[in-house]
């Protein structure tokens, strides 16, 4: 099937902001061309990453293989269970960079940062300078997400407690990350300022 059985979703995009054991990431995606004021929906679906290879990095193969028109503008849009590691947010950058008729938009339930470094803000930054429009989810992408890929039976998307505030909290910390450094030292030093 291509869409995802409801509890695969339900589990693997829950929102949690210590998302224990959920170690697959999950991408649902659109691609979509524009044609001046329309756009054609060319593809939709969902991948999960396979062993040794993460699911960015097979969309990036997948895409790669359609051998796009360099004269016509496509769309991207991501939804995935965990936004990109620092390696993948460099190889998604690079690929932007080669196909600069293609806008990439990442929609991710949760933040992933490795233990061992503390290299993927940086990636998200450089992923983010390239081009890409990164974001949190929320109950409105759910929702989508929900009617798009899911196979729900035609039953309604019911948020879980805390979807709103862990999407707000996400939100707030991937805005600190995608400040440009100097935001980010004029308001600390704005905080010493006032003593906070």
């Amino acid at each position: 099937s291509i869409l995802m059985h409801r509890k695969l979703f339900l589990y693997n995009f829950k929102n949690l902001l210590k998302a224990k054991g959920r170690r697959e990431t999950y991408l649902c995606y659109v691609v979509k061309r524009r044609d001046s004021a329309t756009s054609c929906s060319l593809d939709f679906g969902y991948l999960r990453n396979q062993m040794g290879c993460h699911v960015e990095v097979l969309f990036l193969r997948y895409i790669a293989a359609w051998d796009l028109d360099p004269g016509r503008c496509y769309r991207i849009t991501w939804f995935s269970s965990w936004s990109p590691c620092y390696d993948c947010a460099q190889h998604i950058a690079s690929f932007l960079r080669s196909y600069p008729n293609l806008t990439l938009r990442i929609f991710t339930a949760r933040l992933y940062f490795c233990e061992d470094r503390k290299a993927e803000p940086e990636g998200l930054r450089r992923l983010h300078k390239a081009g890409a429009q990164i974001a949190v989810m929320t109950f409105k992408d759910y929702f989508y997400c929900w009617n798009t890929f899911v196979e729900n039976r035609e039953q309604a998307f019911k948020g879980w407690e805390g979807l709103h505030e862990n999407s707000v909290h996400l939100t707030r910390k991937l805005r600190r990350i995608l400040l440009p450094l100097y935001e980010v030292d004029d308001l600390q030093d704005a905080f010493k300022i006032l003593g906070l």
